[in-house]
């Protein structure tokens, strides 16, 4: 005795057995139109930002720095509207040519940054070093994080341990962190950028030289031709002195 097989029906788009797949939204917002928390906070995320690109020979083929830009990583965190990311984050080995208004993951092959920088102030501290830290931590696997207290009163680094939890990062006598992933000190500097005096978060180069903005290396190699300029002069002036005295004459005037 045979049976028959089963009716086969067809089954409109709406009735497959298949679960429906949430795609990744597209159109995201990349400011909030709210200022950083003050100036020594846009300028230090400012210098950390050119700092970097000068340390790499002005080049942005290989890597991606970003300041108070958005992140996004998942969609839970879109339907949350939480859209705020670190103040500075470098990604390494990417296009940094690119044009974006925000790192969104999915977009960039599921990359993370490579370090992060968090400037505190007294509305974000908790923030930086309670959730923001877990979210680096155990969903970014950000290697390296840093924050950083107003005028450098406070630098505090962590780092990523075998074990998959961050362990702090040790100062040297100084009072510098060395990040590995940069090849770079992150140390405290006193001076002017855009016309504000502080002390700033900078970063300097494994033998201790800070590393310059492409206005001060200009500077500096003026003033290195002056320098050496002036010391040509002495030196002629002695020697037309010198000459003047072997053939008795008077010293030119």
């Amino acid at each position: 005795m045979s049976t028959a097989p089963p009716e086969i029906t067809e089954l409109t788009i709406d009735e497959k057995p298949w679960p429906e797949i949430e795609l990744p939204p597209t159109d995201l917002p990349y400011d909030d139109g709210e200022p950083m928390e003050s100036p020594w906070h846009f300028g230090n995320a400012a210098l950390l930002v050119a700092g970097y690109v000068a340390a790499r020979g002005g080049r942005r083929d290989d890597y991606f720095v970003g300041a108070n830009m958005f992140l996004y990583y998942s969609t839970r965190q879109v339907r949350d509207q939480d859209y705020k990311g670190p103040d500075v984050f470098i990604v390494k080995n990417v296009d940094g040519a690119k044009k974006r208004l925000s790192w969104i993951v999915w977009d960039e092959d599921g990359r993370y940054p490579d370090v992060i920088v968090e400037l505190l102030s007294p509305s974000t501290e908790r923030e930086d070093l309670g959730p923001k830290k877990r979210l680096y931590e155990q969903t970014f696997r950000t290697p390296e994080y840093f924050c950083c207290a107003p005028e450098v009163e406070r630098l505090l680094g962590w780092r990523m341990a075998a074990s998959g939890v961050y362990e702090s990062i040790a100062p040297d006598e100084r009072g510098w962190l060395w990040s590995e992933e940069l090849g770079l000190w992150l140390g405290p500097w006193q001076g002017t950028f855009l016309g504000e005096e502080h002390t700033w978060l900078r970063f300097y180069a494994p033998d201790g030289e800070l590393v310059l903005l492409p206005d001060e290396a200009a500077l500096r190699r003026a003033e290195a031709e002056r320098q050496r300029a002036e010391e040509f002069a002495a030196r002629v002036a002695a020697l037309e002195a010198e000459l003047s005295r072997l053939r008795g004459g008077e010293p030119p005037a």
